[in-house]
């Protein structure tokens, strides 16, 4: 069973949550179904609130709960928009995911103002970044430009071990370690910690 059945079956979270070989690591995992939720949440009452009351009955056994959103601005990440109290927005770097960060930020304010006035951005997470091309040092120049608040020090790197920890069923900080692409990862744990412990104004 996976994030699908609670969502539409209704099955509690905690019925789904499954540990990890990283402890105390949890997750509740997802399929391909979860894509079909989208269709079925749409003629659902409180459509954009049903994450956030399955959240509720498991938030207090947690310190922190990631949510993983898929890259489209449709109902389930307007669900994780509603449910989050922090947010991250991952960006690769190239032109056309600054234009849709542009859209994305006008959807925040939406969701704000009507649905989750408890919402921050956290930090804007560059990605995928290929230091040898100029269009990624254009872009993160960018980024930085228009948003030196939120706009995260660390940036991921094109790496050929991030693309290939998956295949191996692990995250590349397990499947290796030592490569340029975990050390980010690392990186971005101690700056986004830092960041949650002082706090987002």
């Amino acid at each position: 069973f996976t994030v699908y059945d609670s969502l539409i079956n209704n099955f509690s979270l905690r019925e789904l949550i499954i540990p990890t070989p990283v402890s105390p690591l949890y997750i509740v995992p997802a399929n391909l179904d979860l894509a079909g939720a989208e269709i079925e949440l749409a003629n659902s009452p409180q459509r954009e609130n049903v994450l956030r009351d399955k959240l509720k009955e498991i938030k207090s056994e947690f310190d922190y709960i990631l949510i993983d959103c898929p890259p489209s601005l449709g109902l389930l990440t307007l669900n994780a928009l509603v449910s989050a109290e922090l947010l991250i927005i991952p960006v690769q770097c190239e032109y056309y995911a600054m234009e849709g960060l542009v859209q994305l930020f006008e959807i925040i304010r939406e969701v704000r103002a009507s649905l989750n006035p408890q919402l921050k951005i956290l930090g804007i997470l560059l990605t995928m970044a290929d230091n040898r091309t100029n269009l990624t040092h254009q872009v993160i120049s960018e980024i930085r430009r228009h948003f030196p608040r939120e706009a995260l020090k660390t940036v991921i790197p094109r790496n050929i071990r991030i693309s290939e920890s998956p295949s191996y069923g692990k995250p590349v900080v397990l499947y290796s370690p030592r490569c340029n692409g975990a050390k980010s990862y690392y990186k971005l744990t101690k700056e986004v910690m830092k960041r949650v412990q002082k706090g987002i104004r």
